[in-house]
């Protein structure tokens, strides 16, 4: 293990999960009890910046948790796609899918990934970054191949493609953090929690 610091990842994302994992993090899962569609929709009608809005629900989401846990950093993230000056929505059904990807085809598309710490009700410390995907141009076929490929897992992501998966075979290129496209600002989270660590050693 990395750093030795148990924290609390305050979202039931299965992508988020794996990341922190995959890097040997010493963290639970509880899921967040705000109701993050309401609130994004209140933000789009208040008219909040894409970047703003992904970085209020990780703060919203960690602090749900936060006020439930004591003593521990409670981590929340969130990830918006931001296309043509709207906010997307994850595709209800394959044939919602295919028409999100006809319409994303040939274009690009910029994702917003925050992650936000609470420690004791207190926010310590929050970060947003920004990618860019542009998705290859792509014909009826060839996107009715790719989802048959895909299958229903595709439909817990709101781009409709997987970077760790099959993403790259309708993707034409990414300009910032992979891990970011993925669902989280990983880098510089590390950062932050390598010192905190030595933080509370060195107290």
């Amino acid at each position: 293990m990395l750093f030795n610091n148990n924290f609390v990842l305050a979202s039931s994302s299965s992508s988020r999960y794996n990341i922190l994992k995959k890097n040997k993090l010493s963290f639970f899962k509880k899921k967040p009890t705000c109701n993050e569609n309401t609130l994004k929709k209140n933000m789009i009608k208040l008219g909040i910046k894409h970047k703003k809005i992904s970085l209020e629900l990780a703060r919203l989401k960690a602090k749900s948790v936060s006020i439930k846990i004591n003593d521990k950093l409670i981590v929340g993230s969130d990830t918006v796609i931001s296309f043509d000056g709207r906010l997307l929505n994850k595709a209800k059904n394959l044939k919602d899918a295919k028409k999100k990807i006809k319409i994303l085809s040939g274009k690009k598309h910029n994702i917003y990934s925050s992650a936000s710490v609470f420690y004791n009700m207190k926010e310590v410390w929050k970060t947003t970054q920004k990618s860019t995907v542009e998705i290859r141009e792509l014909n009826t076929k060839e996107i009715e191949k790719y989802l048959s490929k895909t299958g229903k897992k595709i439909l817990g992501s709101v781009g409709c493609y997987q970077v760790e998966a099959l993403g790259p075979s309708i993707i034409k290129d990414i300009k910032g953090d992979l891990f970011n496209v993925m669902g989280f600002p990983l880098f510089p989270f590390l950062k932050f929690l390598k010192k905190y660590v030595i933080k509370k050693q060195n107290d």
